[in-house]
């Protein structure tokens, strides 16, 4: 039962300044909706009910527009890292208070649309015979950043082609190259895994669990995907969104 989100909103957006210098992020406009609108009509059309949205950046203006339109009717909450910005990893230890239970929840950006079908991703995640501890959707698309997975699609690296870093997490012939889509599904046991407090990537989490933890991937190949966080890109997200809804 996928009935829980959490949003991350609480990023600077500074490569979409100076837009985003009186404006968070997740209200920047795409085809007449705010980015956290398009995510919140979203999970609530697959059938969510509870969301936490953490905040930072500009916060009060994110809560105001959450309350203006009456919580979109949803359930919603705030996990406000206003007194310091966690970081992915951190930003979920911090809202764990609203997502601890029995069943898994999902995790998004809010600065990320994309088509993905968080239905057939929830049923693909709850099906895999090792119940991973987390599921991660990625795809084919040209990224600096890839994450490495095994031929049985687990999590045992991460490249930087730029750069030629990697890490690996467990040995990994022939490892399969993918990009992150910014959309997880995530088991609660990951918050008895994860350190307590301060800022950490997310990624790097998973990396150092993966050793011990099955990390999943549900491989898809969105019709549309944007990661809305350049001018160039908001510009063309405002174009495909405004011609097709």
């Amino acid at each position: 039962m996928l009935t829980k989100a959490l949003i991350f909103a609480a990023g600077l957006g500074t490569r979409l300044q100076p837009l985003t210098l009186t404006t968070p992020k997740a209200l920047v406009t795409v085809a007449g909706k705010t980015l956290l609108e398009h995510q919140l009509l979203k999970l609530k059309q697959a059938g969510f009910t509870h969301v936490v949205i953490n905040i930072h950046h500009l916060a009060q203006q994110i809560v105001d527009f959450v309350r203006q339109n009456n919580h979109f009717g949803l359930t919603i909450h705030f996990s406000d890292e206003t007194q310091q910005l966690l970081d992915t990893g951190g930003g979920l230890v911090h809202a764990a208070p609203w997502l601890q239970g029995n069943h898994p929840f999902l995790v998004c950006n809010a600065d990320i649309l994309s088509d993905i079908n968080l239905n057939q991703f929830y049923q693909f995640h709850r099906l895999q015979p090792d119940c991973p501890l987390a599921t991660l959707a990625v795809q084919q698309r040209a990224s600096a950043r890839q994450l490495l997975f095994n031929q049985q699609l687990r999590l045992c690296g991460w490249q930087n082609i730029n750069t030629g870093k990697v890490k690996l997490a467990q040995p990994c012939p022939q490892p399969m190259p993918f990009a992150f889509s910014g959309f997880h599904i995530i088991e609660p046991a990951i918050f008895a895994l994860a350190p307590t407090s301060g800022a950490f990537s997310i990624i790097d989490l998973y990396l150092q669990l993966a050793a011990a933890q099955p990390i999943a991937a549900f491989v898809h190949q969105p019709r549309r995907w944007f990661d809305v966080g350049t001018p160039q890109a908001l510009q063309t997200a405002n174009k495909v969104w405004a011609q097709e809804g």
